[in-house]
């Protein structure tokens, strides 16, 4: 394939992977779980998809920072919540040869980032040890959970993509 169409391929991809992100915030928003102490983004289901595609990772970044501007996010937020997700992705990338551990920077990164954000931007009143401990248990679910799921579901079918 041309190096031309290589890059076309790679910005398609990760046009999927944002619109994909967009789609499952939506529906998590549905059920009320897609923000406050604990969340559970449906979306973040997808932050395994960089061990399978690098096109992944700026399409769970973009997928982020749009999902939380159309869900009217405050901009502090929409920029850290991006980098959490943004670090996550590449951390899971380079632990990509470990696939049950290559998750887990998506978890750490956002149990670490977003309490403070839960805290000093929208004033949530409990303290940020027991938020990065909610929102910890809300990406294990979405990240670990939700993303084994599918991994376990679609791998083979992702493998291609590398």
């Amino acid at each position: 394939m041309q190096p031309r169409n290589k890059r076309i391929l790679f910005i398609c991809r990760a046009a999927v992977v944002a619109a994909l992100y967009v789609v499952l915030t939506y529906l998590s928003r549905l059920f009320g779980l897609d923000s406050d102490v604990i969340q559970v983004r449906f979306s973040e289901m997808l932050c395994v998809l960089p061990i399978f595609m690098p096109a992944s990772i700026p399409g769970l970044t973009v997928g982020c920072i749009l999902s939380n501007l159309l869900v009217g996010n405050h901009w502090l937020d929409i920029i850290f919540g991006s980098l959490a997700t943004l670090i996550g992705a590449f951390g899971t990338y380079s632990l990509r040869k470990i696939k049950w551990l290559a998750p887990l920077p998506a978890v750490l990164s956002n149990a670490l980032i977003i309490p403070f954000v839960l805290s000093y931007v929208y004033g949530v009143e409990e303290t940020v040890p027991f938020l990065m401990l909610t929102v910890g248990i809300g990406e294990l679910i979405s990240v670990y959970g939700l993303g084994s799921v599918l991994m376990l579901s679609t791998g083979k079918f992702l493998e291609k993509f590398k």
